[in-house]
């Protein structure tokens, strides 16, 4: 195990729901449909432009894709102003993986989100790497940000650590080769046929440290 890559949202972050209700607002504003949970979980794991682009010719919304992109993201800026909602013992468990070798963030999340939360939580000094999938190529479950965040850290990827939450993280994460440990989201659950395929499936991020323990004895 040469490094660990956490995604952010639903990982470190409970922001899964923020991020459907801006959309679903966003969306209801500007003459979209919301297609319930199917829409939700098409999103998951798009990159900006990419979900963007999806609320605009999917789902019917009468703005430019680059206009609800702004929206969105400025709607999920003003919903952190009171700091993002951190997932117990997020902080702890990066801070715990930082001591054992090199940490990174793979994120679907805009630059600016992933800024915020690593300077509202300190944990600029200890992650190496912090990418968006908007500026590394395909969104989720294409393996491209992960796979970026391994070049950048000069590890190969098969020797990764991955923490996922949905269908279409993990998905990424195992494209790129990485071991998967899955947090299921409890609110939007992974698909059970792809959760089966992660090396191992924990409640919480706050159980990181001891299934660390296991996965270097392998």
């Amino acid at each position: 195990m040469d490094a660990v890559v956490f995604d952010l949202d639903g990982v470190l972050v409970d922001s899964e729901r923020t991020w459907d209700e801006v959309r679903r607002s966003v969306t209801a504003e500007h003459g979209g449909t919301w297609d319930g949970e199917n829409t939700t979980r098409a999103l998951m794991g798009m990159s900006t432009p990419e979900w963007a682009e999806y609320l605009a010719t999917a789902r019917g919304v009468r703005l430019p894709p680059d206009k609800i992109a702004q929206l969105v993201v400025d709607g999920m800026v003003a919903r952190y102003a009171q700091g993002p909602p951190l997932l117990p013992g997020a902080v702890e468990a990066v801070r715990a993986a930082a001591r054992r070798c090199p940490v990174a963030i793979a994120s679907s999340s805009p630059p600016a989100l992933i800024a915020e939360v690593l300077e509202v939580t300190g944990l600029g000094d200890v992650v190496e790497v912090a990418l968006s999938s908007e500026l590394t190529g395909a969104g989720k479950p294409a393996p491209d940000v992960y796979l970026a965040a391994a070049k950048d850290l000069g590890v190969d990827p098969t020797r990764c650590v991955a923490l996922e939450d949905s269908t279409n993280g993990i998905r990424s994460a195992l494209n790129a080769g990485m071991i998967v440990v899955a947090v299921p989201n409890e609110h939007f659950p992974p698909d059970p046929a792809v959760l089966a395929r992660a090396a191992k499936v924990i409640t919480g991020v706050r159980e990181l440290p001891g299934i660390l323990d296991l996965l270097s004895a392998w």
